[in-house]
């Protein structure tokens, strides 16, 4: 049975709900084949979600880590390719943190590649009617320091864990709100795609053991 860590991150940017963390909370409701979920519930905090991604890592060791956001503006669903060693945010955190142009870690990789199978994963997710594909950028927010931190994790620690980042856009209640015309999805869209991104890894997985895949 592999056990499968969820990140998501609470609402950010003023929003009132996070789509992320809508979709994750659904998944601990799902009964997959072979796999158990757990969920780890992200402040939208610089330091804070670094210590609690990895500290939940550290103590539940887990055969695969799946770390989801919001991406406001995208209308796909995108599996992040890699993830860069710099914080420069565009806006605030939820405690006022916005660091310009600084390292994630000091004297850190560049950057760390996903280690989900994120071309399945879209091709999985294209063939159930939902917008997909992968992106090659997570940005320089606290997704990608995310992102990186828990890759940085898995390295330092010998850990054997598949990791990567999915993002997402959207829910159509947030673009309604919106002033201005913005791209969005269903929740029913959203929480369908997240589910097939957990069942292509895990099978992905039991089909190729510990072997790396890069995309």
């Amino acid at each position: 049975m592999n056990k499968v860590l969820l990140t998501a991150f609470e609402p950010f940017g003023g929003e009132s709900i996070n789509p992320s963390l809508e979709a994750a909370r659904q998944m601990e409701k799902v009964e997959f084949r072979d796999a158990t979920i757990r969920l780890v519930e992200l402040p939208v905090d610089r330091y804070r979600a670094v210590e609690l991604a990895v500290s939940r890592i550290k103590a539940e060791q887990p055969d695969i880590i799946i770390m989801l956001g919001e991406a406001g503006g995208r209308c796909r669903v995108t599996p992040e390719r890699i993830a860069v060693n710099v914080d420069d945010f565009r806006i605030p955190d939820n405690v006022g943190n916005q660091p310009k142009d600084e390292p994630i870690v000091e004297g850190g990789p560049a950057a760390y590649f996903s280690t989900l199978p994120i071309r399945a994963i879209v091709d999985r997710i294209h063939k159930a009617h939902i917008p997909a594909g992968v992106s090659n950028t997570a940005g320089t927010y606290l997704c990608n320091r995310v992102f990186y931190s828990v890759m940085h994790t898995i390295s330092t620690e010998g850990l054997t864990a598949r990791a990567g980042f999915i993002h997402v856009p959207y829910l159509h209640d947030q673009a309604i709100a919106k002033s201005t015309e913005v791209p969005s999805l269903s929740t029913e869209s959203i929480v369908e795609a997240v589910r097939l991104a957990i069942e292509v890894t895990v099978q992905t997985r039991s089909e190729s053991g510990s072997r790396a895949l890069f995309a």
